[in-house]
């Protein structure tokens, strides 16, 4: 059994679609019989992706599309709906799976700011207020899958711009399936994707080679395939570090600091890191 959205005949869009997680998810779509486009910014690479998914669709080149995109520019995303409806007449699966992340700090640069939550997070509700409407519209099974990160929920230290984005994305994607669940007759669902430690091109940071730690993009996308056909909204991944017991005490920590009143980040709070290892140690015990 698959997703009743995930059959041949559906038409899949997937931003960030010429590289990792996003490749990895259109090539799969393919291979199932769905005719998929792949947006991201234009150039050698996404003519490359295009050529990756089009040798795994059943129907080759002609069930593929590539369009150039700046998703954090609303106009773009415009333009890409509607080229998706001139030649496939719709969207069935929305990926808004676009993202940057090069670095920040406070206060950091306005330049620096904007550029990453223009892709990260204005891309995340372009593709959300655009799509939608005429999703829900063709009132056939639909997805709007919104990728997310753990760190818009834990909020780690050293990158504050790239939490304040997933943060974001966490909050909308809930807001967006409540939304949906109310509309009468609505046949789309919505669901946040939060990937483990995944090698791809925004996690290498020098590397060539996989980590022993880490996810490969395919692997990501066959365990999300595996919780949407179970109906999961938060599809919390693990990796070969970090198993799902562990998330859910992290996760419950980060929660804590403001039902107990401690510090924010106390887990990296030198007068919590006691408390912080007795509490994962209860988990691990129980």
């Amino acid at each position: 059994m698959t997703h009743p959205a995930l059959v041949p005949g559906s038409v899949a869009v997937i931003t960030g679609g010429a590289s990792g997680i996003g490749l990895a998810a259109a090539t799969r779509l393919a291979g199932l019989g769905l005719s998929v486009c792949i947006a991201d910014l234009g150039g050698e690479r996404l003519a490359r992706a295009a050529e990756v998914v089009a040798a795994a669709a059943p129907g080759g080149a002609s069930s593929v599309l590539a369009v150039a995109t700046d998703v954090s520019r609303a106009e773009a995303v415009e333009r890409l709906e509607a080229t998706v409806r001139d030649r496939f007449g719709g969207t069935d699966v929305l990926m808004n799976n676009a993202g940057v992340q090069p670095g920040s700090a406070l206060p950091g640069t306005a330049e620096a700011w904007e550029r990453i939550i223009g892709v990260n997070l204005w891309g995340v509700i372009h593709g959300t207020r655009i799509f939608m409407p005429r999703m829900v519209a063709r009132k056939r099974p639909g997805l709007i899958i919104n990728t997310g990160s753990k760190q818009g929920i834990t909020t780690p230290p050293g990158d504050p711009a790239y939490n304040v984005t997933k943060a974001g994305v966490k909050a909308l994607t809930e807001a967006l399936q409540h939304t949906l669940r109310n509309t009468p007759d609505c046949k789309v669902t919505a669901h946040l994707l939060i990937p483990g430690f995944v090698f791809t091109p925004l996690t290498a940071n020098g590397r060539t080679e996989k980590p022993d730690a880490a996810w490969t993009p395919d692997q990501t996308v066959g365990f999300m395939l595996e919780r949407l056909e179970a109906g999961d909204f938060y599809i919390l991944c693990p990796d070969n570090d970090v198993p799902r017991s562990l998330d859910e005490r992290r996760i419950l920590w980060a929660a804590g600091d403001i039902v107990e009143n401690r510090p924010p980040l106390s887990r990296w709070h030198p007068d919590h890191a006691e408390a912080f290892k007795d509490f994962l140690d209860r988990g691990a015990a129980s």
